[in-house]
């Protein structure tokens, strides 16, 4: 390996602490050990830059690493030899009733064994949910009957002591570019190949162990790594395979009065969504609470801080997925359910991460992991949720449960890039970005699965100096143009309306429920409420005409939902919009991609002169309308408005109804 300028960098300012990651690799391939378990051998028991320390780390774990199918046979080994040396992860706990410690080792499956208060005082890392360690074992039945295991030492595989001042003071030696690398090589990942974007989602996958009671969701194709995170370079985090887990496993037992998995990991991941299977009814319950609040009730109140990730294969392409369902699709139907979805505080796209391969991975020098793994539990004890509030406000469709969730992914994000606090508007600018897109994806999903109280997704910040607000869009969702670029689902159109010389650009939305002949609208301006008076009033006029056969208004409610995309003022002048949201919500009709509405009308369908019609014209254009309904009258001048507008289709219309049944996906 030819070391380059980030390698020398990273063993100058830490050079008890960097590791070259191609000799991990190797020597993991003959035994399924944790990669942290690896490098603390690496680093500790044998020189990783010659053959005769590679062999020796080889040698120790040949005869000492303990799989957990081996545990009677090396009980019996120790029994027979009376003493021996075995890799193994080792927890203890006081028992009061004895008032005496008492060692738990998990491989070796052994309960209660025998340990004495030194080793708990000098390692109390024991009793924080357990370490690896290299543990001498000696067999004593004679003395003790039913306990005869005793731990005579332990030789941590994990940093006995760190000081986080030190790894904080020199991160200021690093450009943010390089720190970003540094942490992609010490996952194993080479940053050559990878774009800011693709790297920033690998440190997205590294905010659960950063921040406290995080929850994420990662869904995308197999092989891309989703797991290993969790499994291999910190010992403070679970991997649940198969998803199978229970009440009493996860949550508390009440038998033995204990804490489960939650108070014993700072990370509980499951492997595969789809085969997670609570059998206890109330264990839904319980998690919707404790992702809420880092606390639930099972006879007693428990709070926790340990982080939630949620793991799973997407096997459709995307857009096909989106079409046809939601991106939570792989959960189990009793998971889909929006009061729980919506605690998970990002979704990241697992669809954009390359599948691991030989050429993506790193020969370079990277944090150990025992040492990174400690950086990253260490920055769990501070949070930066209200850093953001020096630059930026969140825009007004956040609500508070959004706020908390970007917040939380830009406290993890800080911390991790910005450990000592050294960072520009534009570095906090760059990951709201990223933190805002993450949440905005589950809520799209909200969205569709549970209709109006989800329907704020337009998400945006402000910049408190200059007050410009910028909305943040979900990359599957089309491009970045505002409007949507896939057809538009039933009561869904764009509009522009006029206010004070400026054109906004408005969504109108709305669905219809079974009731008692309802309308009603909700956001915007009592003139955008004169708007939906008017399409009722005519609705009503000609509803034998404009309705399905057999379907009555009065069976009906239906509620209209208007979004300001860009600005925040909205008239009356949306009016055929509205009329045209509301039929095809009510005909189920599927409009055509990017399909907008000009235009206002009276209580008896006719269309009325609409001011500024190249401004509104212009507007659509730029924010990526392929298709528009315009009055017929505003035809003729639509020659010298055309010159840059190539891209739209116009649609000419004599009456409201005639943007309905032109502008369908199957006209």
């Amino acid at each position: 390996m030819e070391i380059d300028a980030l390698d020398s960098k990273a063993i100058e300012f830490y050079p008890d602490y960097v590791i070259e990651k191609s000799i991990v690799r190797k020597i993991k391939i003959g035994y399924n050990v944790p990669t942290y378990v690896l490098e603390h051998l690496l680093g500790n028991y044998g020189d990783p830059s010659s053959e005769k320390g590679i062999e020796n780390v080889k040698k120790i774990l040949s005869e000492h690493y303990l799989r957990s199918d081996m545990a009677e046979y090396m009980k019996s080994q120790i029994r027979e030899k009376g003493q021996f040396r075995i890799i193994d992860r080792i927890s203890t706990k006081l028992d009061v009733n004895e008032n005496e410690y008492v060692a738990d080792l998990q491989n070796l499956s052994v309960r209660n064994g025998i340990i004495s208060d030194r080793l708990v005082i000098e390692h109390p890392k024991m009793l924080y949910g357990g370490m690896w360690a290299i543990i001498d074992l000696r067999y004593d039945f004679e003395n003790h009957p039913g306990r005869p295991f005793i731990v005579e030492e332990i030789h941590p595989i994990q940093l006995s002591n760190f000081t986080k001042d030190d790894f904080v003071s020199k991160r200021s030696n690093f450009t943010l570019d390089e720190w970003i690398d540094l942490i992609i090589r010490s996952i194993g990942l080479e940053p050559k190949k990878m774009t800011r974007r693709e790297k920033f989602l690998q440190i997205l996958r590294l905010v659960p162990l950063a921040e406290k009671n995080y929850n994420l969701v990662e869904l995308g194709p197999r092989a891309t790594g989703k797991s290993f995170i969790y499994r291999e370079i910190s010992p403070y985090a679970i991997l649940i395979s198969g998803g199978n887990t229970t009440v009493a496993q996860l949550f508390y037992n009440l038998t033995l009065r204990k804490t489960g998995l939650i108070g014993e990991w700072d990370v509980v991941a499951f492997d595969e969504v789809a085969g997670i299977n609570f059998k206890d009814k109330s264990a839904l319950q319980m998690l919707k609470d404790y992702m809420e609040s880092g606390s639930f009730a099972r006879k007693v109140e428990i709070v926790a801080e340990a982080s939630m990730v949620f793991n799973g294969n997407i096997n459709d392409d995307v857009q096909t997925l989106l079409k046809l369902s939601t991106l939570f699709e792989p959960f189990p139907i009793e998971m889909q359910d929006t009061a729980l979805m919506d605690r998970i505080h990002a979704y990241l796209p697992g669809w954009e991460i390359k599948k691991l391969s030989s050429d993506i991975l790193t020969n370079h020098f990277g944090f150990a992991i025992d040492y990174f793994s400690e950086v990253l539990r260490s920055l769990r004890q501070v949070s930066l949720v209200n850093d953001i509030e020096q630059y930026f406000n969140l825009g007004s469709q956040l609500n508070s449960r959004d706020e908390k969730a970007v917040k939380k992914t830009c406290s993890g994000m800080i911390k991790i890039l910005f450990p000592d606090g050294n960072y520009t508007k534009e570095n906090i600018e760059e990951i709201l970005t990223l933190s805002i897109e993450m949440r905005r994806r589950v809520k799209e999903q909200l969205k569709k699965m549970g209709g109006l109280e989800f329907w704020n997704t337009e998400f945006s910040y402000i910049d408190k100096e200059t007050r410009v607000e910028k909305y943040v869009s979900v990359p599957e969702g089309g491009t970045n143009v505002m409007i949507s670029q896939d057809p538009l689902p039933p009561g869904t159109v764009y509009t522009v309306s006029m206010a004070d010389g400026k054109a906004n650009l408005v969504k109108i939305e709305a669905v219809v429920t079974q009731g008692e002949g309802k309308i009603s609208s909700s956001g915007g301006d009592p003139e955008f409420k004169e708007s939906v008076k008017t399409v009722k009033t005519y609705l009503e006029s000609q509803e034998k005409k404009l309705m399905p056969q057999a379907v009555k208004l009065r069976d009906y409610n239906i509620t209209v939902q208007v979004t300001p995309m860009m600005g925040n003022t909205i008239g009356e002048d949306v009016s055929i919009a509205v009329f045209v949201a509301i039929l095809s919500a009510i005909h189920r009709s599927t409009m055509k991609k990017g399909f907008a509405v000009i235009g206002e009308m009276t209580i008896t369908g006719a269309l009325k002169t609409t001011s500024s019609f190249v401004d509104r014209l212009k507007m659509l254009s730029e924010n990526g309308a392929k298709t528009v309904a315009i009055p017929i009258e505003y035809f003729p001048n639509l020659v010298s408005s055309l010159g840059s507008l190539e891209n739209i289709i116009p649609i000419p219309i004599a009456k409201p109804e005639d943007a309905f049944l032109k502008g369908r996906l199957e006209e």
